[in-house]
């Protein structure tokens, strides 16, 4: 949520700021602006809706000329989308960009209206500015340090100071923020992507360390105001991976990117036919003693955690418990030690996620996080840690990272079967084997039933509501099925365990409504089609995804449309059956009329609560 950046060298800020933005449209916004020191002054320029208005604002009053600034795009918190809670905010003598949120605003709000300080807007942002400005004593170092020690909440801050034209000031505590270098210029921003037209090379940002840009370099203190040295890091991708690459959106490339994803996930972690999880620190002796397990994630990695839980359990006979992460930090959760809480998250950074990690490991909990994003909070914290080799994913919905973490969750769930010895070396290798074809598979689906998909899709694009069912691992994949239509076509759709109908939701069931089902189970596949005659015999329009053995033996009439997909190893079916669920919901996004790389209201990175 929300996108930062700063620039500090010879090029002209202004346009390297709204470039650097463009890249963080993916976290989600409703308003952008940038702060450019022009002539030892700081002038403004910000406005409601999307970087296309701020770039056209910046052509009407023209744009700020200078070489060091700020800039941001706003996920509206506090204070509804508008011109004036647009960021930047600023005090006399200050100028901010925040993402997060601080708890503690409203009184801190209130001790300085008492001081005889106003303010503008409804953000916790400008209480954050005001309160600098107020305790300002001509050192920025020692004034930042000061008022971190007041604020309750996440943040990550761009600051820059009016008595000092040539420098920006950085500092993070939870909300994620970098700093780039190159040549005589320095970044910070939100995410790598925005810095990688200019450079690869950046430093994390580490909890109430403060970083001061200049065009000369960057310095770091931490919390004493003690220098700190930190290692420069260089990403493993470059601005290629982060384009569109010919495709019109990057949720269509990123589905495309799926078998690719897959293979470099899995393959540097096998060896010998069989799962090596060693460079995450995960061997036999070290995970054979688990008798409990909690998944705790949020959205689409919480359903990658509900494969998990079926996966681990078939095969490893060990209780598996998915909670989201945002009920299980408040619920006093029954966690004790020598359990193992895995933490799923695409970022690395899900504000929920990071706090139940936090809970897990003060219970006494070994942690395990499996994330995408290298030198995120989660995986700087967790005990053991598998990354998801995904790349960078920039639609907001998501499709390649959920497929990786299948694929990790599938590796843990073999390397812990055998640790517990409930399968034979010979059975993991047949699944590891399965698992190394899946790219294969997810392949074939891209190539042969993509234009059925997105004929299918034409038939949704009315629809006010549908419902999503399944059984066993195909009602976990009908979650995520689901979320991602509402998503990115913004339809209302449920999923259900398809032997749940009868309970309730079958009354739901109008003429023509449609009704997705995922059968790709052989021992329930009897059960599911009765459940699709039943919807269907009220009127239901059917869409089918099954196995191409499922289809041959369908009775006519059993469904309005099927989707074939190649059969393999039951176990690993959500892999393939996943990709025509999600170019479904693609397209049916795009006969809509709706972007769906940024879907209204929604952000990549949700790193507040």
């Amino acid at each position: 949520m929300c996108g930062i950046v700063g620039y500090v060298g010879p090029k002209d800020c202004s346009e390297v700021l709204v470039s650097a933005l463009t890249k963080l449209e993916y976290r989600g916004y409703d308003s952008a602006g940038i702060a450019v020191f022009e002539n030892n002054e700081i002038r403004t320029v910000k406005t409601q809706g999307k970087l296309k208005d701020l770039e056209n604002k910046l052509q009407e009053v023209g744009k700020p000329q200078g070489h060091v600034g700020i800039g941001h795009t706003r996920w509206a918190t506090h204070g509804e989308p508008s011109d004036v809670n647009s960021h930047p905010h600023s005090g006399a003598r200050v100028t901010i960009v925040h993402n997060g949120i601080i708890e503690n605003y409203i009184e801190l709000k209130e001790f300085l209206i008492s001081k005889g300080r106003t303010f503008i807007s409804e953000t916790d942002t400008e209480v954050v500015a005001q309160l600098l400005d107020y305790k300002y004593n001509g050192n920025p170092l020692e004034t930042i340090d000061d008022v971190m020690a007041e604020l309750k909440g996440s943040f990550a801050l761009g600051i820059m100071f009016k008595d000092f034209p040539d420098r920006i000031y950085a500092v993070r505590r939870e909300s994620p923020l970098i700093v780039g270098v190159a040549e005589n210029e320095c970044f910070i921003a939100s995410d790598v992507p925005a810095i990688l037209k200019y450079t690869r090379d950046y430093y994390l940002l580490d909890h109430d360390e403060i970083a001061t840009l200049t065009k000369d370099g960057v310095t770091f203190v931490d919390e004493h105001l003690d220098p700190v040295e930190k290692e420069l890091k260089t990403a493993d991708w470059d601005m290629e991976a982060a384009e569109k690459g010919g495709y019109p959106h990057f949720m269509i490339k990123e589905i495309h990117e799926q078998p690719t994803a897959i293979r470099t996930t899995i393959m540097p972690r096998i060896k010998d036919g069989l799962p090596c999880l060693e460079e995450c620190g995960i061997t036999t002796d070290t995970i054979k003693d688990f008798k409990n397990i909690t998944i705790v994630a949020c959205g689409t990695a919480m359903h990658a955690g509900m494969v998990g839980k079926y996966v681990i359990e078939d095969l490893a006979r060990v209780p598996v418990n998915v909670d989201i992460a945002s009920e299980f930090r408040y619920r006093n959760p029954i966690i004790n030690k020598g359990d193992l809480v895995i933490v799923i998250s695409q970022s690395g950074e899900t504000a929920d996620s990071l706090a139940a990690l936090r809970l897990a490991k003060s219970k006494g909990a070994k942690t395990l996080a499996i994330v995408n994003a290298k030198g995120s909070s989660i995986a700087r914290e967790a005990d053991m840690l598998i990354y998801t080799l995904a790349g960078p994913e920039i639609a907001v919905a998501s499709t390649k990272a959920y497929i990786t973490q299948l694929a990790v969750v599938y590796l843990f769930a073999f390397e812990l079967a055998l640790a517990k010895e409930t399968i034979s070396t010979a059975e993991c290798k047949r699944l590891i084997a399965a698992l190394i074809k899946t790219p294969d598979a997810v392949q074939y689906v891209i190539d042969n039933c993509e234009e059925e998909c997105k004929f299918i899709a034409t038939k949704l694009v009315m629809a006010d509501s549908l419902l999503y069912i399944g059984r066993g691992l195909d009602y976990a994949l009908s979650m995520e099925g689901s979320l991602k239509l509402k998503e990115v076509s913004y339809i209302h759709s449920e999923s259900y365990a398809a032997g749940e109908l009868k309970h309730g939701t079958i009354s739901l069931i109008d003429d023509g409504m449609p009704v997705i089902a995922v059968a790709t189970q052989t021992d329930v596949i009897p059960k599911t089609i009765s459940n699709i005659v039943e919807v269907k015999s009220r009127g239901a329009k059917i869409i089918l995804v099954c196995t191409d053995s499922c289809a041959r033996e369908l009775k006519d009439g059993v469904a309005d449309y099927v989707i074939e997909v190649p059969h393999s190893d039951e176990l690993l079916m959500p892999i393939t059956a996943v990709v025509p669920l999600q170019i479904l919901a693609y397209y049916t996004s795009i006969n809509r009329g709706v972007d769906p790389d940024k879907p209204k209201n929604l952000a990549k990175s949700v790193t507040v609560e």
